[in-house]
């Protein structure tokens, strides 16, 4: 007799995943990386990681990602759009997750807040407005309707050791994260 076949969730949302920044605008540089390896190396090991659990866009094949401008227009074709970056500030001792998007995204937000800081072992700095970062406006947001995470400071040479330390967890834990927001779970 052939047991009934479960299926574990239903996507019901759209889903795309962007790493910010490029080889032409390296974003913040800190301890000796730039803000664009980390995140174009994250992103390509979050797009591994769902690639058999849902379906999603991304800025660009491995290794690569698109102009800002082109970014913030395929995201707004989605339901949901997170682009990943590093913070940074002249302190070294600044430190933790945060996200910036519109309102309607701080639960989202949030709870990537939470899984990362948790992840890491790093301050949970929260889900905030656009405003609230070091620009006012970010075509990622209010063009994209995206969110933007700032994974960890760059600038703190113990944010970036519990990264490396933690990158396939990390990956995980926004992986389940995001699989959570564009998925709605059946019964068996």
């Amino acid at each position: 007799m052939n047991a009934p076949i479960k299926y574990a969730a239903l996507q019901t949302q759209t889903l795309f995943i962007s790493a910010g920044h490029s080889d032409k605008d390296p974003g913040a540089v800190g301890n000796g990386y730039t803000e664009a390896q980390i995140v174009l190396e994250f992103r390509d090991k979050l797009a591994d990681y769902l690639r058999d659990k849902v379906f999603f866009g991304k800025d660009g094949q491995r290794g690569e990602n698109l102009p800002l401008t082109v970014a913030a227009n395929e995201a707004a074709a989605h339901d949901v759009a997170v682009e990943f970056h590093c913070n940074a500030f002249s302190s070294p001792t600044a430190t933790g997750v945060e996200t910036l998007s519109a309102g309607h995204h701080y639960p989202l937000g949030n709870a990537l807040c939470a899984a990362i800081s948790s992840t890491l072992g790093i301050a949970n700095r929260g889900a905030k407005g656009e405003a609230s970062g070091q620009h006012s406006r970010l075509a990622f947001i209010n063009r994209g309707n995206g969110i933007i995470v700032e994974l960890f400071f760059i600038t703190n040479p113990s944010d970036l050791a519990s990264y490396f330390e933690n990158i396939d967890a990390c990956v995980k834990a926004v992986g389940d994260e995001l699989v959570s927001a564009v998925c709605v779970g059946l019964a068996a």
